[in-house]
């Protein structure tokens, strides 16, 4: 992950949010549970049993709960590979939710996903992706060495020669040749 930058002024608001939709994702999970559990086959669909505001199941209501505990411990404890988990997670949501919506109406619906779901799926992946992206931490030293590849060009094809064009990542700009 070239680029991602190390001690954003703004990581402490991201992780904050990222341990935040861990908390809401281990709170869903377990008031899930409570009111599925033994009512509700462990795949249910069409269910009508809501744990803030989304449909759920036994199963869901599970993998909801390891889902949250998993990134609210690595953005309380896991100091620097929470950014990984984060990111992960964030793509993980998202496809979760793209299928979600494809399945909504059919048999493989097994999570009891609805609109509803789809869309906080989309909004925690969301908040993930940028807790993943803008979350790292590192020394002042790594910090500033990253600042100064990213712009150096050196990331990038500085120039590349066509049969018609020579194209240049900084047009006007002499780089150092390594």
């Amino acid at each position: 992950m070239a680029h991602l930058p190390i001690n954003h002024r703004l990581g402490g608001f991201y992780r904050t949010l990222a341990a935040l939709a861990g908390l809401y994702l281990l709170l869903f999970g377990i008031i899930g549970a409570s009111k599925t559990w033994g009512s509700e086959s462990f795949f249910a669909q069409g269910g009508t049993t809501e744990a803030l505001g989304l449909k759920t199941n036994p199963a869901f209501s599970l993998l909801s709960i390891v889902v949250g505990a998993v990134i609210l411990l690595g953005a309380l404890f896991l100091r620097n590979f929470d950014h990984f988990i984060n990111y992960a997670a964030g793509v993980i949501f998202w496809v979760a939710g793209l299928f979600g919506l494809i399945l909504i109406r059919t048999g493989a619906n097994f999570l009891n996903f609805a609109v509803s779901t789809c869309v906080v799926s989309f909004i925690i992946g969301t908040v993930l992706v940028l807790a993943g992206m803008y979350g790292k931490r590192g020394t002042a030293a790594e910090a500033q060495e990253e600042e100064i590849y990213r712009h150096s060009g050196r990331g990038a094809v500085l120039e590349l020669e066509t049969p018609r064009h020579k194209l240049s990542a900084h047009p006007g700009v002499q780089h150092p040749k390594d």
